[in-house]
């Protein structure tokens, strides 16, 4: 088939909007940390692009969509982006593989950057990275080929429009495993480990909130009607999740504006993995219950004393695994050509309860096992002196 020049502007606008989520989640997390850490929490999104990107043209995207080797991996024929570039391939119909391919790119490197929550104010910048390069290769690499690559997944009939599993329960539980694994930050539950710039927090919730048009809009691949019911459910859940952890949270206290946010980007991923096969009504319900699902996981996590503050784990984990079982019991006919528990698919229903609990086993326990790996061999932990002038100044040798 020939290349559609409308898909291909559709899809590298998305391409750069997703790009723009990588900073967007480095501006969130920097304006929730304290001072001396702020550099360093949003250079590590900025590294954790700059190495997916070397990363997934090497060997990353052949393993994610390379030709399926027995439902586990893409093989390595695709190594190097070999035969990878003008013409259409086989996950992209009617535009430019390499356009494909970059927009894959973009999908690997938010979810890297994502997972740096459970690391706030307390890792090592040399063991981050050995982290980062070895986490995309064996845990997100794998988990979009057996959602998207024509693996073991994708082969029962699971569900993932955008990412809900591949992106974020992947991202959540994993920064929750690595968070238990560096442990607590030095004094945390002793004193105040306040958010510094409130405001950059909500400027890196924007930005995410914009280039998840992209993120889900764009995974239709075209410019077509199931990319406009994209956009438009993807907006409407984010709005709900705002609106129900902002009136949730009020009820007991004050009406944060870092709540409404978290809210809006639990809305967001939770609707990540539906955007395809539910419509705007539907979303409204699948927004609300993850702003209020996930403020539940936040007030548990922290009466549990557990320090993955950025809530990785209970607004992207939580908000993706609720988002990825919400296709099994909403996805209809009137959107695409599938069925979810309310319309008698009750098959569809234990795939996608059953594909998204192995997702979050595998990510959470690869993980730990990856981090205990690197703590033992080469130390994830900044040494208490370092941790106490702060990261910027330890690792960077920079001030915010």
């Amino acid at each position: 088939m020939a290349i559609d020049s409308g898909d291909t502007a559709w899809l590298l606008a998305s391409t750069a909007l997703v790009m723009l989520m990588t900073p967007g989640v480095g501006l969130f997390y920097g304006g929730l940390v304290r001072k001396k850490n702020f550099i360093s929490m949003v250079a590590m999104s900025f590294v954790a692009f700059a190495l997916v990107s070397i990363q997934w043209i090497i060997i990353g995207y052949s393993i994610a969509f390379g030709g399926d080797v027995s439902g586990a991996m893409g093989n390595l024929t695709l190594v190097g982006l070999e035969g990878v570039g003008m013409q259409p391939g086989p996950y992209s119909v009617a535009i430019p593989g390499l356009l494909f391919m970059a927009y894959q790119l973009m999908f690997a490197a938010v979810t890297m950057a994502i997972v740096t929550s459970g690391m706030a104010e307390r890792v090592k910048l040399s063991s981050f990275i050995l982290f980062a390069l070895l986490w995309t290769t064996l845990v997100y690499d794998p988990v979009a080929h057996w959602v998207w690559g024509g693996g073991w997944l994708s082969s029962l009939g699971f569900l993932d429009f955008a990412g809900g599993s591949v992106v974020h329960i992947t991202a959540g539980f994993s920064a929750l495993a690595i968070a238990i694994v560096i442990g607590k930050r030095a004094g945390f539950g002793t004193y105040a480990m306040e958010a510094h710039n409130i405001p950059m927090t909500l400027l890196g919730a924007g930005l995410l909130w914009f280039g998840w048009f992209g993120f889900n809009g764009g995974s239709t691949l075209a410019a077509n009607g199931l990319a406009v019911n994209a956009l438009v459910v993807t907006n409407t859940s984010a709005a709900a999740g705002a609106l129900a952890w902002l009136f949730i949270s009020w009820i007991s206290g004050h009406p944060s504006s870092l709540g409404m946010v978290s809210g809006a980007i639990a809305g967001l991923g939770a609707i990540t993995p539906c955007a395809g096969y539910v419509g705007p009504l539907v979303s409204i319900l699948i927004g609300a219950v993850a702003g209020i699902l996930c403020y539940r996981t936040m007030l548990w996590r922290i009466n549990k004393g557990m320090d993955e503050s950025l809530d990785a784990w209970s607004v992207h984990g939580i908000g993706g695994l609720w988002g990825t079982i919400a296709v099994g019991i909403f996805a209809s006919t009137a959107i695409n050509s599938y069925t979810g528990l309310i319309y008698g698919n009750v098959h569809q229903f234990l795939i996608q309860v059953g594909g998204a609990l192995f997702i979050m086993i595998y990510s959470f326990g690869l993980t730990w096992i990856l981090a205990k790996v690197i703590d033992k061999y080469l130390g994830l932990r900044v040494s208490e002196e370092e941790e106490y002038v702060g990261l910027d100044l330890s690792q960077h040798g920079e001030r915010a």
